[in-house]
């Protein structure tokens, strides 16, 4: 049964995520809570919900069970997203399976992905909840039976606000105001009373043994505004204990003074301006407001702008005097925000001061290791972007090189962020202890009057000696931590989190130690997810442990699964061996060069018809969920056909070399009919830029513009600027790794391999069951000299076993393996490789084809001087060429190979088959790398990319013409 896409966008998280009361105005632009289904015949309805708060130490914690209804006839797949404030963190969910409420387990978020996509292609039940970009999350489900119901449990965390009146927690109830049945449940174990404001200052608290506890039950719930709780302020510091897997944990509340100081200004500032695409989304008059403030207490000083788009930009110097800017800030006001978010390459002025990163920290290409500042320099991070941000790891940066993260949601909060630019509070300095280790901290910054540390303790009672500034003056504070103290089951959690958010400040560089934390502690972070499987056979096959009550299934499947991984291992290599045993034979034979012999043309033509006819009616899965708004399949686009020849291989390299023919690659002229095409094609080279910004706001989703002025540009001589165009896929559709692959794949048509490197390092990371994945990156290894790692990449793909969709890639990969070796000569250790493997068979001729969208069925056809087409269906011509396994799913790569070209004119063709899937990018995207000379000194490639807008039987992609 086909699934459509449901989606469930929250302005502010639905169960208590919000910090502050809304403000009317705010409060109008939250949409309640309601499912909006694309193409359903009715919306998908939230029949109850259900929370449970238990307020304690300065937290909350919250529990949210949701019962969403499908009154259509057919099931569909659900998607809900939701940001959490700073000081929220998702404990867990659960989803019902069988009547039963499963809890999720924590699972590497790039595994998480790939098996709920390999689990949902067999239409059982999945759930995967992971974080997107910034403080953002999404929980996907399938599947939501039709005209049935699913449950689904989330479980928050969240530490109180502080403000003059106490610890503040707001729950925003008018956000439940659709749902039919409505109750919440609040208690206190501490046995301390909340005082209510708002609306509901007369509910009614009873003590129990619980504590204090209140109850609202309502049927069809209209609440006019949200319900604030204040617990008194502590006014000693507290701490609580865990034991937890062998180690005891601990975390502490410490009041600390909140006054602050107007600070030292800097003399020379270095202003890091975020100008890629998506930086248009920030409030920029608001930023610019702050930084009227900042540079008025700067009053005199030398301002040098860089901007950061998918490179830096050159440093530009201004001066500010007394306090006025409006050089710097005409710069500002013409920025054309484009490109891809490269924040982390930037440079170190060894004359700076102070750096200002105007940003909303999500970064998307390039390097992801920020520069190492010096102790004297300072790091400040300005952020108006709200929850669409990455606030963890912008205020961990900005921490570490001695600033903080400055951030506001409205123009109205512009006073409190001047006041954290420009004055320095609380700040914890340093933190020792006796009878503990591995202290970690919530933040350095202590600005609402709380110092929140957590860590091991090695004995059962610990002192910890907290360095704390104040008013620029620095005092000690030492806090006495017991294994006897009050527990608390979030002590645990609460340091890995903290220390997660410590390691965030550079995060590839801990991306490890991040998931490891993650997957231990159960915590959603960049590199960890939570999934619910439908079979326990599931979890075995994946290798992911299930909930406790499971184990014991679990690990005797999961020991005779180990023994079966070993043995299809093991198959890999000799299946690898036979396919290439198989290929040095082809290679070794004479084949005839002379002209094709009479046949019977319709009885071949009647053969085709019926391979044909056999091939449809192999059985498909069934069809994934098309959008509404999907383009259509009708015509072909072809684009990219002016990449230059790319001379590949040294002389003087292979044992296996012969003469190769002279031949040259003869692509067609390619001119799309667009308007826009049109308007950039008749610009002069030092106006297409600017053509192309004019038109960018009518096709900023489509892939297809920033390919083809990216082309354009390459065109007319402006290369760097066609990069900066490419750059923007990586934008479009975070963490989505077809529309990656395509960005790759032009960067390399484009000859700027070294940035396509880390692209497909991404993809790699997000599609790693792929072996395209692994062959796309080798590739590209090769291409900037990395050969032992273009070695290394490839040779994972006839080591391991792939999906059945990926027939014959092993091949592929051995061809190009022994081609980067036999160019390498020693600089290659190939003694990890089978011996069997290794053996160099240069090509007169060879093309490739892949493409980006899963579950599409593309065909290269190779038609020869003879008039024979060498395609899926007649796989080996009479002179010899050979075509490599039909892919029907998948992502190709398809090759066509031959070691003697007769001379004459060779045809080369896509046809596009059929496809079973949404296609991601609004169009299937191929990618054909022709070659001559493959494997030898005289090799030469050509890389074109064309693009399926709509449908058509077949397309001429180019010619190879052999002397």
């Amino acid at each position: 049964m086909a699934a459509s896409s449901i989606r469930l966008l929250l302005a502010a998280l639905l169960f208590c995520g919000i910090s502050a009361p809304l403000h009317p105005q705010e409060r109008a632009l939250v949409p309640p809570p309601l499912l909006a289904v694309r193409g359903a015949e009715s919306p998908i309805r939230l029949e109850s919900l259900e929370m449970r708060t238990a307020i304690a130490g300065g937290f909350a914690r919250t529990t949210v069970d949701l019962v969403f209804r499908n009154p259509n006839g057919r099931q569909l797949e659900g998607e809900l997203q939701f940001p959490l404030q700073p000081s929220q963190q998702i404990q867990g969910f659960a989803l019902d399976i069988d009547g039963d409420l499963r809890p999720a387990v924590p699972v590497p978020k790039a595994r998480g992905r790939q098996v709920f996509e390999a689990v949902e292609r067999r239409r059982v039940d999945p759930a995967l909840l992971e974080k997107t970009v910034g403080n953002h999350f999404k929980l996907r489900i399938y599947p939501i039976p039709a005209r049935g119901t699913r449950h689904v449990r989330l479980e928050l965390s969240q530490a109180m606000r502080r403000d003059t009146a106490g610890l503040r927690l707001d729950l925003p109830l008018h956000l439940a105001e659709t749902v039919d049945a409505f109750s919440l449940r609040i208690t206190t174990p501490d046995g301390v009373k909340p005082r209510v404001t708002g609306s509901f200052a007369d509910l009614d608290f009873k003590r129990g043994a619980e504590g204090y506890t209140a109850l609202i039950e309502r049927k069809a719930f209209r609440p006019s505004t949200g319900l604030s709780l204040l617990m008194p302020l502590p006014n000693a510091a507290r701490a609580y204990a865990q034991a937890l897997g062998g180690d005891h944990y601990f975390f502490a509340e410490v009041p600390v003074a909140s006054s602050s100081a107007a600070r030292t200004m800097p003399k020379t500032v270095v202003l890091l301006w975020d100008s890629s695409a998506s930086a248009s989304k920030r409030d920029i008059g608001s930023e610019m407001a702050l930084l009227d403030r900042y540079f008025a207490a700067l009053v005199d000083a030398e301002v040098r702008l860089i901007r950061l788009r998918d490179r830096p930009e050159a440093p530009i110097a201004f001066r500010v005097r007394g306090g006025a800017w409006p050089e710097l800030k005409a710069a500002l006001r013409t920025t054309a925000y484009d490109g891809a978010s490269a924040l982390a390459d930037w440079p170190v002025l060894a004359d700076a001061d102070e750096y200002v990163l105007v940003s909303d920290g999500l970064i998307n290409y390039g390097k992801r290791t920020f520069p190492q500042l010096d102790k004297r320099q300072r790091l400040y991070v300005l952020n108006s972007a709200g929850a669409a941000a990455d606030d963890d790891a912008m205020a961990a940066l900005a921490e570490v090189n001695g600033g903080r993260l400055v951030r506001w949601r409205s123009p109205a909060e512009i006073d409190a962020a001047a006041r954290r630019l420009l004055q320095d509070g609380p700040r914890l300095l340093g933190m020792d202890a006796v009878g503990a280790q591995d202290l970690t901290a919530e933040t350095r910054d202590t600005e609402e009057g709380v110092l929140r540390v957590a860590g091991k303790l090695t004995s059962p009672e610990a002192t910890l000696s907290l360095t704390v500034r104040d008013a620029g003056r620095e005092r000690m504070l030492r806090i006495p931590v017991s294994s006897r103290a009050p527990q608390s089951d979030l002590a645990g959690r609460l340091w890995a989190s903290y220390k997660i958010r410590e390691l965030s400040a550079q995060p590839d560089a801990h991306r490890k130690e991040i998931e490891r934390l993650g997957g231990e502690f159960g915590i959603v972070t960049s590199e960890t997810s939570l999934i619910v499987l439908d079979a326990i056979t599931d979890y075995a096959e994946y290798g992911i442990a299930p909930p406790a009550r499971y184990r014991a299934e679990y690990e005797r499947l999961r020991s005779e699964r180990d023994g079966a991984e070993r043995k299809a291992a093991g198959e890999a290599i000799e299946s690898a061996v036979a396919g290439f045993e198989q290929r040095i034979a082809w290679w070794e034979k004479q084949w005839p060069k002379g002209p094709l012999p009479a046949v019977n043309l319709e009885s071949k033509e009647e053969a085709q018809a019926n391979l044909s006819a056999r091939r449809q009616a192999q059985p498909m899965p069934a069809p994934a969920p098309i959008a509404a708004d999907a383009a259509s399949l009708d015509s072909v686009v072809v684009t990219g056909e002016r990449a230059e020849t790319v001379a590949l291989m040294a002389p003087g390299v292979a044992d296996d070399e012969s003469a190769v023919a002279q031949a040259a690659i003869v692509l067609r002229p390619w001119q799309p009919d667009s308007p826009y095409a049109a308007r950039l094609r008749a610009a002069p080279a030092d106006r297409v830029y600017a053509v192309y910004l004019d038109e960018r706001a009518a096709y900023a989703t489509s892939s297809a513009f920033y390919l083809d002025a990216a082309d354009v540009l390459i065109e007319k001589g402006q290369r760097e600027l066609a990069l900066r165009v490419l750059s923007n896929l990586a934008e479009m559709d975070l963490e989505n790794r077809h529309v990656l692959r395509i960005l790759g794949y032009r960067l390399m048509q484009a000859d700027a391999p070294e940035l396509a490197v880390p692209v497909f390092e991404q993809v790699l990371r997000w599609g790693e069951e792929e072996p395209q994945s692994f062959r796309d990156l080798g590739l590209a290894y090769a291409a900037v000299g990395r050969d032992q790692d273009a070695v290394d990449m490839l040779y994972e793909i006839p080591s391991r076993h792939w999906d059945g969709r990926f027939p014959g890639i092993d091949q592929t990969a051995l061809a190009e393996l022994n081609a980067v070796v036999a160019k390498a000569g020693d600089r290659v250790d190939a003694r990890r490789i089978d011996p069997r493997l290794l053996r160099n068979l240069p090509l007169d001729l060879r093309a490739v084809l892949s493409w980006d969208s899963d579950n599409s069925d593309m065909d290269l056809w190779v038609t020869d001087p003879n008039g024979e087409k060498c395609f899926y269906g007649h796989r080996a011509t009479y002179q010899g060429g050979a075509m490599s396994a039909d892919f029907t799913g998948g992502y190709g790569p398809e090759e066509f190979v031959l070691r003697d070209a007769k001379p004459g004119k060779y045809k080369v063709e896509a046809n596009f088959f059929g496809d079973r899937q949404q296609i991601v990018t609004g169009a299937t995207t191929l990618q054909l790398q022709l070659t001559t000379g493959f494997g030898s000194p005289q090799q030469r490639d050509q890389r074109v990319t064309m693009r399926l807008k709509d449908k058509k039987e077949t397309i001429l992609v180019g010619e190879f013409v052999v002397d």
